[in-house]
């Protein structure tokens, strides 16, 4: 399983409203953002195991995400403030420096406020690492594999974002990191 069918099967229709109702967007608009940040994510990702360390820096990320909070979506997503806390660190670490440009680049892109961007990343984050450090339990995934295993992720992610989404990470990414990850 990808990450975005993981994340699809774990979030559901009712994970999606929890987190509409805490960006206060309908529910169409919410999942619309939704697939539009996951491949931000994932090709942030991506980009960060082709650096230098990278791949190993994410291999030991995921010790401490081990997939987990993927069977306590419900209670993670009913403590917001928690989840964004949570998620605030780990785009840190995944965007860095990037991380405003991320959020107003999928804000312009969705048409969602750049405040409801920035809090969807933020609960996003931690399930899309939990997701990770699941597929590499499941997988044996080592840092050897995790570059060329976010790369098929982060295809799929596109491939699965709305219509004109798809190239929203690659166009936002490109402009942070000056290349199409």
């Amino acid at each position: 399983m990808s990450i975005v069918d993981i994340l699809s099967s774990q979030l559901g229709t009712e994970g999606v409203e929890t987190i509409g109702r805490q960006l206060g967007l309908d529910p169409s608009s919410t999942q619309q953002a939704v697939s539009a940040a996951i491949p931000v994510l994932t090709g942030a990702l991506a980009h960060n195991v082709s650096q230098p360390g990278g791949a190993d820096a994410l291999h030991q990320a995921l010790n401490a995400h081990d997939g987990g909070i993927l069977d306590q979506v419900g209670g993670y997503l009913g403590n917001s403030g928690a989840a964004t806390g949570i998620g605030g660190a780990i785009l840190g670490h995944i965007l860095g420096r990037h991380q405003d440009n991320a959020t107003t680049g999928l804000a312009n892109a969705t048409g969602i406020g750049a405040g409801q961007a920035g809090q969807l990343l933020a609960v996003l984050a931690p399930l899309v690492m939990g997701a990770l450090g699941r597929m590499k339990q499941q997988q044996g995934l080592d840092p050897g594999s995790l570059p060329g295993v976010l790369q098929d992720e982060h295809a799929q992610a596109q491939a699965a974002a709305p219509s004109g989404l798809g190239g929203l990470a690659s166009s936002i990414l490109g402009g942070l990191f000056g290349g199409g990850r």
